[in-house]
């Protein structure tokens, strides 16, 4: 079954973006191979905001399905990509089920939380910036759920102080 792996770079005091949606803060550390980690997803999972922002900013990677969280986007005018509005875990169980490569929950946090209260994340795999933004969009929105996580891998890339922690979610 194909994971759900929430890979996001963050801020030393949590948030993975400024309020109106920048990352102009996020470091772009040389020794990280963005290939080799675009290489292990053929999907991504993203909110409506994060689908918008990419637009505006004309981002795109190219070869990935791209499926968009929203209520309010109207499928026909988004043909590039498949919009989901409801039934979000039928959903998610269904795609985990297809044969393919891991899954990137790309953004943003509300998705993130919604998706970790139906236990549908398998992995969270925060960059840590070392920079200090003050406010913003919170990597974990506020959740009643509380989820134990197991340390599986990290890796300090020192020319900018990047950390990478990798945790998998233990299953109750």
């Amino acid at each position: 079954m194909r994971r759900i792996r929430y890979q996001v770079a963050c801020s030393l005091d949590g948030y993975i973006a400024a309020p109106d949606g920048g990352y102009d803060w996020i470091v772009m550390d040389p020794d990280i191979d963005f290939a080799a980690m675009f290489a292990q997803y053929d999907t991504l999972l993203m909110g409506r905001a994060t689908y918008e922002l990419m637009q505006k900013s004309g981002e795109t990677y190219p070869g990935m399905e791209t499926i968009v969280f929203s209520r309010t986007l109207r499928p026909e005018d988004h043909p590039k990509v498949t919009i989901i509005k409801d039934d979000l875990k039928k959903k998610i169980d269904e795609l985990r089920a297809l044969p393919g490569k891991d899954i990137w929950l790309f953004g943003g946090g509300k998705l993130f939380r919604s998706l970790l209260e139906l236990g549908c994340v398998d992995t969270i795999e925060p960059a840590i910036i070392p920079v200090i933004i003050g406010k913003g969009i919170p990597m974990v929105p506020t959740t009643d759920i509380r989820n134990t996580l197991e340390l599986t891998g990290h890796k300090l890339y020192e020319k900018t102080g990047t950390y990478l922690l990798q945790y998998s979610i233990r299953k109750s």
